[in-house]
């Protein structure tokens, strides 16, 4: 007991002494960016332009061509007066999450659905065993998901499909959410399968693990091929938790601050250094300390979220069928505004997969953890999470923005020139309710702090996974991913959103290729655990502990 509290407080003096040097440094760095953006790219567009070259290639090669159109429909001329065009791209890795979905959704006989009910006993502790290995319950592990999904990307998210993508594409986001639970279980039973327990007793799992270990099972050369997947994955995870994971949250906490109470922009870097102390307080506990936050801080800002959500759509509930219907016709029409039927889909897709993460593999470094000796029971807990994220919270926010017509008030939305993100919401909540916002960014701010405690987690275990190949030191220095960690919530507070929502987008859905391309491949041995587990379950000899 005496050297874990030893411990835990050179590791806060740790923490404290490098977020006093740490906002220096990160404004020195945005600055000097800052100071070129006239002249040429900032460095996350950089990066966000070579990644895009490599795994978000077009697959329809430039083929499908739209006019383009003013938002009122009047058609666009160039210089010479001919009508102007542009390229609706569809991106490798988005069309590859929403087959992946299909894929797993039938390949399991559609066990999302049948297995919904016994997800939600499992949940409620009715099959917990305190023996079982692991670190938290299924509920912890649930929650301690659902913190990295149910988020900013439920909030700024929405609009900002919304906003780039119209009505139409909160329909592809409710779509792939329902075949994304597909996903989201194989994933966990993964994470299940193949987790390591270390020497400390802690767990470590998820993409990187069970690419690694299940293609080095099935030998010959799936060995070589499963750690070159592992290791892909687990940089992307390491620099998804950056991006993703605290630069999208601080930013948007920023914008949310300076935007409800008038803090002047020269203060970002404050709520942002704010924000990183707090963190990393946390942070340092390890997936149980965060799992007992998030089992927290998750069900009450939920729960106030969709009580504000409820009322103003219970008040407009004369609105609801024409909102549904704008939100069906706008998903399969020709609008040139919103790039047409595939510009919709591909918005809805892309935004759906940055909010629930299924398909990406990362919650199921959560679940990796959970109590328990039963791998598809994880997965049938795993699996609730899109349906939680997109489904319920992510739709209640588009029946709000649309029902209040902000998603189409000129005065606020700017498609093709800005990302109003989190300001989008506000304004349709605070149009209804004039002091939500005050409430609503109290709640991205705890939105925000639950979705970095968890990314830093998934982060640092793409960390171990990496430096447990140089003589196992993964764990001894998974100090440092933490300190780097904290360090780019400042750097996200301080930086554009633009950089920062695109950074964001392509190293989180870049995690895609490797974790589908591998479950796929693993796909017939968790199909054999599940047959196994449902012909239990369903003959009565799996009996509920309570």
């Amino acid at each position: 007991m005496e050297s874990n509290s030893s411990s835990f407080r050179v590791r806060t003096v740790v923490f404290i002494l490098a977020l006093c040097v740490i906002p220096s440094l990160t404004l020195i760095w945005a600055d000097a960016d800052q100071s070129e953006v006239d002249n040429k790219k900032s460095f996350l567009a950089q990066v966000n332009s070579e990644i895009e070259k490599v795994l978000f290639f077009d697959m329809a090669f430039g083929s499908i061509r739209i006019d383009n159109v003013n938002r009122d429909g009047s058609p666009v001329y160039d210089e010479l007066g001919n009508p102007e065009k542009s390229v609706v791209r569809i991106p490798f890795l988005v069309m590859l999450l929403i087959v992946g979905g299909i894929f797993f959704t039938f390949w399991f006989r559609w066990i999302t659905i049948r297995g919904f009910k016994h997800s939600i006993d499992v949940i409620r502790g009715k099959f917990d065993k305190p023996e079982d290995t692991g670190e938290i319950s299924h509920f912890r592990a649930l929650t301690s998901a659902l913190s990295a999904t149910v988020g900013l990307g439920n909030i700024a998210g929405v609009a900002v499909a919304i906003q780039l993508g119209g009505p139409g594409a909160v329909f592809w986001m409710i779509f792939a959410a329902i075949f994304g639970m597909g996903e989201k279980f194989c994933t966990c039973v993964l994470s299940q399968m193949y987790r390591k327990v270390n020497s400390d007793g802690s767990i470590s799992g998820g993409a990187m693990y069970y690419v690694d270990l299940g293609l080095k099972q099935m030998g010959g050369s799936w060995v070589p091929i499963g750690k070159i997947l592992g290791i892909m994955y687990a940089v992307m995870i390491m620099a998804g938790a950056i991006g993703g994971g605290n630069m999208f949250q601080a930013n948007q906490t920023a914008e949310a601050f300076r935007n409800t109470f008038h803090i002047p922009e020269s203060y970002n870097w404050l709520i942002g250094a704010i924000l990183a102390i707090v963190v990393g307080i946390v942070v340092i506990g390890g997936i149980k300390r965060i799992g007992a936050a998030t089992s927290r801080v998750v069900p009450a800002m939920c729960g106030i979220y969709v009580v504000a959500s409820l009322f103003i759509i219970l008040t407009n509930i004369t609105k609801v069928p024409e909102t549904i219907g704008l939100i069906f016709t706008m998903a399969f029409s020709q609008n040139a505004f919103y790039g047409g039927l595939f510009g919709v889909l591909v918005m809805g897709i892309r935004r759906a997969s940055f909010s629930n993460e299924a398909g990406l593999g990362s919650a199921a470094i959560a679940h990796a953890a959970a109590k328990t000796d039963e791998p598809v029971r994880e997965g049938i807990v795993g699996m609730i999470g899109p349906f939680i994220d997109t489904v319920i919270v992510c739709t209640m926010t588009a029946l709000v923005v649309i029902i209040t017509g902000a998603w189409n008030d000129p005065s606020i939305v700017e498609a093709g020139q800005r990302n109003v993100g989190v300001a989008l919401t506000t304004t349709a909540y605070g149009s209804v309710i004039s002091w939500f916002p005050i409430i609503l960014t109290i709640s991205i701010a705890l939105f925000a702090f639950s979705t970095m405690l968890s990314w830093c987690y998934y982060g640092e275990r793409g960390w171990v996974y990496l430096l447990d190949h140089f003589n196992g030191v993964g764990l001894k220095t998974v100090i440092v991913f933490r300190v780097i960690f904290v360090a780019f919530i400042i750097f996200g507070a301080v930086n554009s959103l633009g950089d920062v929502i695109n950074f964001s987008d392509m190293l989180i859905l870049s995690m895609a290729f490797p974790n589908i391309v591998g479950s796929i491949i693993l796909a017939p041995r968790v199909l054999e655990k599940v047959r196994d587990y449902w012909g239990r379950y369903t003959s009565g000899e799996m009996k509920p502990v309570r």
